[in-house]
């Protein structure tokens, strides 16, 4: 009889891809995949190890899945992911529930790793992280027709509060072939929306091209004929090219959304951080973002109570972020993360300020995004169509302005039965701080 395996996977989506990989090397090695914990022979949790709120997370998960070795059938908790490769055999002494931590240079022997430990033969194993495959069948784990592709693996900025290299060491982008490739593969399976991802896409292909190749990949993804909108995250400031801009604008697929994380506009700040940049550029840079795409939806993110971080500097930040209004906007307050430049820095922020000044700018950021909603009201979107919710009786989906699960969503009557995975026009007729409500209507016409 086959053994039954759970797979849990947290953080960000570059991690959902590489659970994805696991669960169809299971799946290829015999192994029966269980969507019921209790029922799992195995559970294998696939941990974000970034900042100190995601280790929490993940602990939280092994302490809850650990409970099925007496409640349910369960007789191997491995770990596997960031949390593993960074802490290694210090999961298993400090959290004796877990049976077996396998780093990320190890997952393609995952199988034969959790075949040992549901037979009580574990060995913790620590492949180097360049093992780690970036190509290989993967099964989906979320809606079907909608997918993230990884580009590449690592990073080489160095950001000083930043353990990613660490973790996953140095960028190594896949050849654009393999991409294209894979991306077929996803679309002749059904999906019509991919999502590019990597710690920083716009340095995909500098360390196998010599240069960024980010724009000669989208254009490339372009040519699948069956999808339909293509999105990328990840965008660093100092590597947005007019080149890149220009391939967004003149291909339709590529919807105008750009992620692009700033983390914050003081200069001084910046280069503390081991970024580029100031409060100047950063607002040229975005001034040319829309003088060339005037349609562009801003993503950023923003981190308060850097070490050293004044009064003043973060008011400029403040300032800034109401001057710029970004579409969509998160922010963080800083975590010292072991083994970072960071937090051996001087002038620590006391925890409540860090608090204080993210919450000012949150709540600011609100009235921006309800202000920036209230604008498309009379107009029409584009969606795709998500689900259904039986609670308000309406469909609810995304618009090309929206990226899963970090953005708002679009909820909408319709006159007749929609197909979920579709596309739909939706004029909008309300809207919330975050989302948007309206009513199916036929496709505009130019």
């Amino acid at each position: 009889m086959a053994y039954k395996v759970s797979v849990v996977s947290l953080g960000c989506p570059k991690n959902q891809v590489d659970a994805e990989m696991i669960l169809a090397n299971l799946l290829s090695h015999g192994f029966e995949l269980s969507i019921v914990e209790a029922e799992a022979d195995a559970i294998i949790i696939n941990t974000c190890g970034f900042i100190e709120s995601a280790k929490a997370e993940a602990i939280e998960n092994i302490l809850e899945c650990a409970a099925y070795k007496k409640d349910g059938k369960l007789k191997a908790l491995i770990v596997t992911g960031c949390l593993a490769e960074r802490y290694k055999d210090d999961i298993t002494v400090e959290i004796p529930e877990v049976d077996l931590v396998v780093g990320i240079g190890s997952n393609s022997k995952i199988a034969e790793l959790v075949k040992d430990a549901i037979e009580g033969k574990a060995k913790n194993s620590y492949g180097p992280k360049e093992d780690l495959d970036l190509n290989g069948d993967r099964l989906l784990g979320g809606y079907p027709f909608s997918a993230y592709i990884k580009i590449s693996d690592g990073c080489n900025n160095c950001c000083t509060y930043c353990a990613i290299p660490k973790i996953r060491g140095q960028l190594r982008s896949r050849k654009i072939e393999e991409i294209v490739k894979e991306a077929q593969k996803l679309a002749k399976e059904g999906v019509s929306e991919l999502i590019v991802v990597g710690q920083d896409t716009t340095a995909y292909g500098e360390d196998i091209y010599g240069k960024s190749m980010l724009a000669e990949l989208l254009r490339e993804l372009c040519k699948i004929e069956k999808l339909h909108w293509i999105r990328t995250l990840y965008t660093y400031p100092e590597r947005i090219s007019d080149e890149l801009l220009d391939t967004i604008r003149d291909n339709k697929k590529l919807v105008r959304y750009l992620d692009i994380p700033l983390q914050h506009a003081d200069g001084e700040i910046l280069k503390r951080m081991n970024r580029k940049g100031d409060r100047e550029s950063l607002t040229a840079l975005i001034d040319r973002i829309r003088a060339k795409l005037p349609d562009i939806t801003l993503r950023t993110t923003f981190i308060t109570g850097f070490p050293g971080e004044s009064e003043e500097q973060f008011c400029s930040l403040h300032e800034f972020i109401k001057e710029t209004r970004f579409d969509r906007l998160g922010c963080f307050t800083y975590s010292a993360e072991e083994d970072t430049a960071a937090a051996l820095f001087d002038n620590q922020i006391e925890e409540q300020i860090k608090a204080r000044r993210m919450e000012i700018i949150m709540e600011d950021q609100s009235y921006i995004a309800g202000e920036k909603n209230g604008e498309k009201i009379g107009s029409v979107v584009e969606v795709l169509i998500e689900g259904w919710d039986d609670y308000i009786k309406c469909y609810f989906g995304r618009s090309a302005a929206d990226a899963p699960e970090i953005d708002g969503k679009v909820f909408f009557t319709s006159d007749r039965p929609l197909v979920i995975g579709e596309y739909a026009f939706v004029q909008v007729n309300d809207c919330l701080e975050y989302d948007l409500l309206g009513e199916r209507v036929n496709e505009p016409t130019e």
